[in-house]
């Protein structure tokens, strides 16, 4: 049976500026997708070299030892939460995981239900659709400082809730009161609850507790119904080394261990060597932090937009957000992303997204050119 779903947002902007042709002679400029364009961190890459003679070797489904060390480490220095091997499963990113989880833990049930915030991440929404879910959508609005709200009866129905703190696209970010309740939710409607956490390092001020810390302060020590997942991606500049992991809820991840021994999705031994350093050391986030305050730091002087708690994401009020981005295209050779492409039933609509994933310099460029278009057309 063909499964119907939604164009990727990436597709849907591609076919909004298809025939538009911008001014010759200027560099393009792709705010869009969350993408860091700084270099990995030289450390990372000697781990890579030092151990690409084992790429004539499989690795194991379940993650090396030592990445899963590597990973346990993160989270014991980050978070001060100490796991045991039971708890924790490397992925490969977490694209795969969110697009999978839901379908190894939906299956069987009748009529599932899913709820997740909206706007979204749209592997979400693919998840579910594949898995035959119904969702229940926890729209994020300025009235409630785009923080997705509980309606208990909706809850109550729901087989699995996905939350995104840090979120994207709004870079809303939840306060441990906020998630701790939506463990006791959890645990008193009996769903399962799981954190995408792939911002939760490029935090701009203190630092961001997890939905672990949360599940610990509910009283929850042994994580059930809880689980969280990470990437590698945003926190050393480091997309295409494909690490993330799942980690919290051990008799859940037992079954899901089992389910993923079909999947086939291990990463390759040099790049869980890579990834294995990269997650056990702090220091060089700092530096990625760093560039992300000074992104926003520009954008607060040059758009005078509100520098969020984490993300390196804006989410700015455009009203006629479609043309908005053909027009900014067309005159400048910039692209942002329309908030309506990110969202079902209205949400986002009037907003883009723009990542601050660049250099000063190349965001200066972009944020200054942006700030006369609005002055021009807003």
């Amino acid at each position: 049976m063909k499964t119907d779903f939604e164009a990727y947002p990436f597709e849907k902007l591609n076919r909004l500026l298809a025939d538009i042709e911008p001014p010759a002679g200027t560099e393009p400029i792709s705010l869009t997708i969350g993408e860091p364009q700084f270099a990995t961190p030289t450390f990372i890459l000697d781990a890579l070299t030092e151990h690409a003679h084992l790429f004539n070797k499989y690795p194991k489904t379940a993650g090396e030892d030592f990445l899963r060390q590597g990973m346990v480490t993160y989270l014991d220095k980050r978070f001060g939460v100490a796991l045991d091997d039971a708890q924790i499963i490397p992925t490969f990113g977490t694209r795969e995981v969110l697009f999978n989880f839901p379908q190894f833990l939906l299956e069987g049930i009748d009529h599932p239900v899913m709820a997740f915030p909206n706007p979204f991440y749209q592997i979400y929404e693919g998840a579910a659709t594949v898995s035959g879910a119904k969702v229940i959508y926890l729209n994020l609005t300025a009235d409630n400082h785009f923080q997705p709200m509980v309606d208990e009866e909706a809850l109550s129905q729901c087989d699995l809730v996905i939350l995104n703190s840090p979120d994207n696209p709004t870079a809303s970010v939840m306060t441990l009161e906020q998630m701790t309740q939506w463990v006791r939710l959890a645990l008193v409607h009996d769903f399962v609850l799981l954190n995408d956490e792939c911002y939760a390092d490029l935090y701009l001020h203190d630092p961001i507790p997890s939905l672990l810390n949360a599940s610990i302060e509910a009283g929850n020590p042994h994580f059930k119904n809880v689980l969280v997942v990470n990437s590698i991606s945003k926190r050393s500049s480091a997309p295409g080394l494909r690490s993330g992991f799942i980690a919290g809820d051990a008799e859940v991840l037992a079954q899901y261990m089992t389910y993923r021994t079909y999947v086939g999705c291990a990463a390759p031994l040099p790049l869980q060597h890579a990834a294995a350093v990269a997650w056990a050391d702090q220091e060089h986030v700092e530096g990625f932090r760093e560039k992300y305050r000074r992104n926003f730091a520009l954008a607060e002087s040059i758009l005078g937009t509100v520098v969020p708690e984490a993300t390196f994401y804006i989410w700015m009020p455009v009203g006629d957000a479609l043309r908005y981005t053909q027009e900014l295209y067309r005159r400048h050779n910039i692209k942002v992303l329309p908030g309506a492409f990110l969202g079902r039933d209205g949400q986002g609509s009037g907003y883009v997204r723009l990542a601050l994933v660049y250099e000063a310099a190349t965001m200066r460029r972009a944020l200054e050119t942006i700030a006369q278009f609005n002055k021009e057309t807003l």
